[in-house]
Order: C-alpha cells, then sequence, then structure tokens
C-alpha cells in the first residue's frame, strides 16, 4: 500500500516498510508525503525499509513561519443529541459517578476501602506529599481539574491532615465549588475514617441522584484524542478514522483536545498551518519547542521514541510516528493552546500541553474536561482512566483477538470500506457511549490515573 503518491515506501500487510523505489544514502525516506528520517545506506527497491538503515532527522528547537491554511472544515447544523446529566452550574457530564479525590498518597486503601463498601470510584496515586513550587502545583492542577469534571455527581476529597497538598491548600487551588456536590474528610480528624468516609459518600449518592438523563446538543461533547502501542497501521487507519470524526464534531460545534507533544515533533508543521491566529501559533511554537528544551534540561534526546512496542509493529522514527499520530486532529483548525492541566473553554480542536505516556495522557485529557477518550491501538492495552476510554484498534488481527479490551475496529479502512460509512458508525458508537453505554475499560473496571512529575521529592 502506497499511502501518497509523493511516498517512497510502501506498508505491507505486517505493517513494515518496503523501498517502492532505490533510495541512496542520506536521501529522505518519505512516507505519508513527508520525509521520516534518512537512509544510512543505499537502499533497494523491495528492501526492507527500518531502524536497521533509516536514521531521524529530528533536531533540537526550530524557527517556524506562520503561513495559515483553511482545509474548509465549515460550520454544519445538526440536531444530533446525547443523553447527559446537566449540572447545576450548567456543565454537562456523560456519568453519574461518585468519585473518591485523594490529595496524597498515603490515603490509598482507606480510598479503596469506602469504595469497595459504597461502590463510588477511587484513583490512587502517590503523590501530595514531599512536593513542592511547581511540581505540587501540577498535582493539584490534575486533581483540582478531577473534582470539578462533570462526569462525576459527587466527589469526596481524602486527605490523610499532615501533607504539603493539604485539604486547605487543595482549598485554595479549586476556588468557588458547590457544597453539597464536594465533601472533604481529612482521615487524621476522625475517629473512624471508613465509616465517615462512607457516610459521606452516601450523602453524595443522594444528591447525584436529582440528575437524570436527558437530550443534549451533540456540539456539548468534548473528546480527548489519544494514541497508545500504536503500529505501522495507526497512521492508516484508527488515526485518519477518529481525525474524520474530529472533523465532523468541530463541523458540528463540538470539542476535540489533541496531546502527546513529543508525538508532533517532526509534524508539528501540520499543526501550525492550521493555528486559527498568529497568537495561537506562537502558542504551538512554544509548546513544541518548551518539550524539547525539557528534554535537553534533563540531558535526553528528543526523538527517543518510538517504543520497543511501535518498531515491532513498523514503526521506524517519531516522525514517523508523528505524522501517523497527528492524523487524530484531522483537518480542523486549531482554536487553542492549552497548558498541562488547564480546563477546555473553547469549541473546536484544542492541542493540550503533555508527554505521550498513555497513562498520564488520558490522566491529562480527563482533567482539562473531556468527556470520554478515543484511544487508538495497534498493539493493545487495558488501560482505562476515570472516563470512559474507547479503544480503538489499528487492524482486524488485534480487534479477534483482544475482544474483551477493543471497543471499535477501524481495520474496514484498510479493506477499503468508505471513510464516511465507518466515521458514521464511530460517530453513532460515541453517542451510545456518551448516552451510558459502558465501554470495555468500564465493564472490566479498569480506571486509573498518573501525574506528571518534574520535580525534587523530599
Amino acid at each position: 500500500m502506497q499511502i501518497h503518491k509523493l511516498d517512497n515506501v510502501e506498508v505491507r500487510e505486517n505493517g513494515h516498510k518496503y523501498a517502492l523505489k532505490p533510495i541512496k544514502a542520506g536521501e529522505n525516506v518519505i512516507k505519508y508525503g513527508s520525509p521520516i528520517g534518512h537512509a544510512t545506506c543505499d537502499i533497494q527497491v523491495g528492501e526492507h525499509v527500518h531502524t536497521h538503515n533509516v536514521k531521524t532527522n529530528l533536531s533540537g528547537s526550530l524557527e517556524y513561519t506562520y503561513n495559515y491554511k483553511d482545509y474548509g472544515i465549515s460550520p454544519v447544523e445538526s440536531d444530533l443529541c446525547f443523553e447527559g446529566y446537566i449540572r447545576e452550574n450548567g456543565d454537562v457530564g456523560i456519568r453519574n459517578d461518585i468519585w473518591i479525590v485523594n490529595t496524597v498518597g498515603c490515603v490509598n486503601k482507606v480510598a479503596q476501602t469506602i469504595a469497595e463498601k459504597t461502590g463510588a470510584k477511587y484513583f490512587p496515586h502517590p503523590y501530595g506529599c514531599s512536593q513542592l513550587g511547581e511540581d505540587n502545583a501540577l498535582t493539584q492542577k490534575i486533581l483540582c481539574g478531577m473534582i470539578k469534571h462533570p462526569n462525576a455527581g459527587g466527589v469526596l476529597v481524602l486527605g490523610l491532615g499532615c501533607e504539603n497538598n493539604n485539604i486547605g491548600e487543595m482549598k485554595k487551588a479549586l476556588g468557588e465549588y458547590n457544597q453539597d456536590r464536594v465533601k472533604f474528610l481529612n482521615c487524621q480528624d476522625v475517629e473512624d475514617e471508613i465509616a465517615e468516609g462512607v457516610s459521606i459518600i452516601e450523602g453524595l449518592k443522594a444528591y447525584a441522584s436529582q440528575f437524570k438523563r436527558e437530550k443534549v446538543s451533540i456540539s456539548r461533547l468534548r473528546l480527548g484524542l489519544k494514541c497508545g502501542g500504536s503500529d505501522g497501521y495507526s497512521g492508516i487507519s484508527a488515526n485518519p478514522l477518529v481525525g474524520s470524526l474530529c472533523d465532523k464534531m468541530v463541523s458540528f460545534g463540538g470539542s476535540c483536545v489533541l496531546t502527546e507533544v513529543p508525538e508532533m515533533f517532526g509534524a508539528e508543521h501540520l499543526l501550525m498551518e492550521r493555528c486559527v491566529d498568529r497568537d495561537i501559533f506562537d502558542k504551538c511554537v512554544k509548546l513544541i519547542n518548551d518539550f524539547k528544551d525539557y528534554y535537553t534540561r534533563h540531558n535526553q534526546v528528543i526523538y527517543e521514541n518510538p517504543s520497543p512496542g511501535n518498531k515491532a509493529g513498523g514503526i521506524t522514527t517519531l516522525e514517523e510516528k508523528s505524522l501517523g499520530c497527528v492524523q487524530k486532529g484531522g483537518l480542523s483548525p486549531v482554536v487553542d493552546v492549552l497548558d498541562y492541566g488547564d480546563t477546555l473553554s473553547k469549541n473546536g480542536l484544542s492541542l493540550l500541553n503533555g508527554p505521550g505516556n498513555d497513562i498520564v495522557a488520558v490522566t491529562n485529557l480527563m482533567a482539562c474536561g473531556a468527556h470520554m477518550v478515543l484511544f487508538t491501538t495497534g498493539r493493545g492495552t487495558p488501560l482505562g482512566g476515570p472516563v470512559p476510554t474507547v479503544k480503538i484498534s489499528t487492524n482486524k488481527n488485534l480487534y479477534d483477538k483482544k475482544r474483551n479490551w477493543i471497543d471499535f475496529d477501524a481495520s474496514p479502512v484498510l479493506e477499503g470500506e468508505p471513510m464516511e460509512e465507518i466515521t458514521e458508525r464511530l460517530l453513532d458508537y460515541v453517542i451510545g457511549v456518551a448516552s451510558g453505554e459502558k465501554t470495555k475499560n468500564e465493564l472490566n473496571g479498569f480506571s486509573e490515573i498518573a501525574i506528571f512529575k518534574d520535580g525534587v521529592t523530599l
């Protein structure tokens, strides 16, 4: 399969690349119509093109020129709706769960015990103490995003009492909150924290029970976009499919969020050319170069990616991975660039600062306000976040083998089925999930978080 007319490689059934024409040493290897690196030796027609004969072209921070391109993603009137929960402040949720949010890792097992007794959801993490400055602030931002998330009908914020990120500090970071919806408990302040926690949860259940599903315009839906365990088909089937859905959602007035900044390296120009104005473009440039500087500060090369699993699946360089990754954003204009832990505020396609690590990225997307995460994968993963995490397989073998993980199969794209037809099926499925249909991670009870850490531990 030759993906683009300019490509000098084709993709075969194993997801790997093979030369369509002779490629001389030093010449660029072209896939998706763009360079994915250069040949380190002469490569003959039909020869396997991979890590043994290709090297990245990536380097450090770059300068960019703003040249906006409009790909014609225009507003479309739609009467499509999902069945959601309208909160008292006007926010919309697609679940009505009770969440236990820890201020600190020391109370993880207390949260687990309360959750087991009440049916609430808990999300263990090791942070909240022995952190300082910006490192501690990042933890607070993610936890505040969880507390405010409209998929939670009620929230118990569970603290220990002596941690850096104690409940008093969390309240400062949180700002105004609904005192009926959000409750706080310091375990050191009560004789029996389990009984007290159970009592609070029962009260939160009663509060949440007043909310019932009702019709909500699809324009209120917010989708997080993520890929993990990518393979040679990711940029051919699942990612373009999600990109097609993203464009449709944006045309309906909805919101999509793309993160994984290191997996934009080498394909960032495709995002920069769609930034709606110079201010957003400058923020996008800073997003890319700041993350490259983060690697440099830690004495790491920026191209230390793809993973071993990616390489086994046919991905050779970070440019190749990135050119497939950014396709999840379709051709929609980029309307905003968010920092790690920021909250989504604009309809359209936004970029979100953060790493590509699967669980950190899913947590980041949740905390910014995504109702669900569309997670494409060629290798498969059972991972799930606090919000529904829709696994979309790039190939039929994975879908058939891991039905207990995979929610939707994108492989018909490879078989020639029209993209528009598969997009409509995926849209129907997404509306079903938004209206209450459970994803595999929910059915399996797989729900976890991880918070980005960049600081000392005391």
